[in-house]
């Protein structure tokens, strides 16, 4: 089975091949790296790579040696912009079919410290609701606004979640609760089509959005508020 590692490898090794990283290269390198998951040590792997490759290679026709090094600087760069993005604060956009849009809500998930608010239509990746449930293992304050009615769908993890101890509120009319947005200790953002499910990721084109900003943060924490006490236990 080829792991993250052995795919970083073979297109480090592949784009070396011509000692150039064209901007589509570039594109495919960075989507990759959030594929992945884009974590710290996949981060650390691909830089490390791409310096033993450079460090492995010979030639005496200066033109190759500065393309070469180029091609190094443009490599560094690419995981640098992709890593900065993600710890920074940096807005960011992801799209699915593909695995970015849920590995980037697991990660938001898994580095929450203190709160995560969630608003969605229907959570059904396990993937997801395990980041989640141990998230409110580790202590992290977590609600969840969702629909009542997709809660009732086969492979729905809503009333699992709700009997482990995660608060659990649902909408109380025939209409759809179908927002798709969660708040992170109150300073971060996603948003977006993307649905919390299974076939998001492996079917559907879907996307979400990374955001920071503060009045865009108030205004998705005070409409989760006004849910949240609208949809109170009576």
């Amino acid at each position: 089975m080829v792991n993250d590692q052995d795919k970083l490898n073979d297109f480090l090794s592949e784009s070396f091949v011509d000692y150039r990283l064209s901007k589509n290269e570039k594109r495919c390198f960075q989507q990759m790296l959030l594929g992945l998951g884009h974590s710290a040590e996949n981060f650390a792997f691909a830089r490390n790579r791409a310096f033993e490759i450079y460090r492995d290679f010979h030639s005496k026709d200066p033109q190759v040696c500065h393309d070469a090094l180029n091609w190094l600087e443009r490599i560094v760069k690419a995981v640098d912009s992709v890593r900065d993005a993600l710890t920074e604060g940096e807005p960011d956009v992801f799209f699915s079919p593909g695995k970015s849009c849920a590995n980037t809500v697991i990660d938001a998930i898994k580095n929450a410290h203190h709160t995560i608010d969630i608003c969605v239509f229907t959570i059904s990746d396990d993937l997801i609701s395990d980041a989640i449930l141990q998230a409110h293992h580790k202590g992290i304050s977590i609600r969840i606004i969702t629909d009542d009615e997709k809660a009732e769908d086969r492979g729905s993890d809503i009333h699992y979640l709700e009997k482990k101890g995660v608060a659990v509120r649902m909408d109380q009319g025939p209409e759809f609760m179908h927002h798709k947005f969660a708040i992170f200790d109150s300073s971060k953002l996603i948003n977006g089509s993307f649905n919390w499910t299974r076939s998001a990721s492996m079917k559907n084109e879907e996307n979400i959005t990374v955001l920071y900003d503060k009045y865009l943060l108030r205004s998705f924490e005070k409409r989760f508020n006004v849910l949240w006490k609208q949809w109170a236990p009576r």
